[in-house]
């Protein structure tokens, strides 16, 4: 145990030792996987923004319904009893046309605008509190309460949240194929830069294979090399996206103000920044196991042919 943790560890110092020893070339293929990483992770972010706005209004689901200016009280009793025996639904309240007409006159300042209209032109309504309710049983009430008499409107408030959730999972599909075709150009950048490593040790690595060295002893520093390439990238990438993040706040900020509402965009969970971390670190892993792979064959080929 205690030595294959000493090769290990050798192996992680010649590794670090190799990423100080050229540190332009180091820095520059870890700024390229940053930069490559931030763009499906930064659509990731935005869509996990999104998701849980529209799981917000999924939970507080609301259907209002607006009768004909012409119903008389008979029809809104009518109505309240056909409401009560439908077992689904959380709770409604009766909003009278009076109550409606005094509500907007203080919330929009508009009394004067109103009073003038002599007569009140809102209809009486009912807002129905439907939970979390499955699509299928809403517009199954939906379309029976548009069948009642002097029902004017039915109207769904988080129908837009629904069709923003059926987007969100098409916007998902395509954070996944960005990640897989970004992924595989990771994979080959560090595939060119291990091979570059190779040819320029190449002496090296002959000789340790002469005094008795394994392949994997040889493999191991340039996979950890990979491996911490990965990670150092997906960590740029992580503070790239926070600072970009932080700016982005900073301005909505002052637009949920203008609206008397507050909203911030969240940046990865601690869970999903660790999912970043090991799938950049992997594919550098991956890079740099194939290079090695396949140019330690291809010395033992030229070796057998000499």
């Amino acid at each position: 145990m205690n030595s294959w943790l000493s090769q290990h560890g050798y192996a992680l110092a010649r590794a670090l030792k190799q990423l100080t020893a050229a540190p332009v070339t180091s820095l520059l293929s870890i700024i390229v996987f940053s930069i490559v990483l931030s763009l499906p992770a930064g659509i990731f972010i935005l869509l996990e923004n999104l998701r849980e706005i529209s799981g917000q209004a999924a939970e507080t689901q609301q259907m209002t319904i607006m009768l004909d200016t012409s119903a008389a009280q008979s029809d809104i009793e009518l109505i309240n009893a056909q409401l009560e025996k439908i077992p689904t639904i959380e709770g409604f309240q009766f909003i009278s046309r009076e109550i409606a007409l005094q509500e907007l006159k203080q919330e929009s300042g508009m009394a004067e605008v109103m009073h003038n209209l002599g007569e009140n032109p809102l209809p009486d309504a009912f807002v129905i509190n439907l939970g979390h309710m499955p699509a299928n049983e809403l517009e199954k009430i939906q379309t029976a309460v548009q069948t009642w008499p002097k029902v004017a409107h039915v109207l769904v408030d988080t129908d837009w949240a629904r069709k923003l959730d059926a987007m969100l999972d098409v916007g998902k599909l395509v954070v996944i194929m960005l990640a897989s075709l970004f992924g595989a150009a990771l994979i080959i950048v560090m595939f060119n830069t291990i091979r570059l490593q190779i040819l320029t040790r190449r002496d090296e690595i002959e000789l340790s294979r002469l005094i008795g060295a394994t392949d994997s002893y040889i493999r191991r520093p340039f996979l950890y090399f990979g491996a911490l390439q990965g990670i150092a990238g997906a960590a740029l990438a992580w503070l790239l996206l926070y600072f970009a993040i932080s700016k982005l706040n900073e301005a909505l900020s002052e637009l949920a103000r203008l609206y008397a509402t507050t909203f911030t965009l969240n940046h990865l969970s601690w869970q999903d920044s660790l999912i970043l971390l090991l799938f950049s670190g992997a594919l550098g892993w991956v890079g740099a196991r194939w290079s090695v792979a396949r140019h330690l064959a291809q010395i033992d080929r030229e070796s057998s042919i000499s």
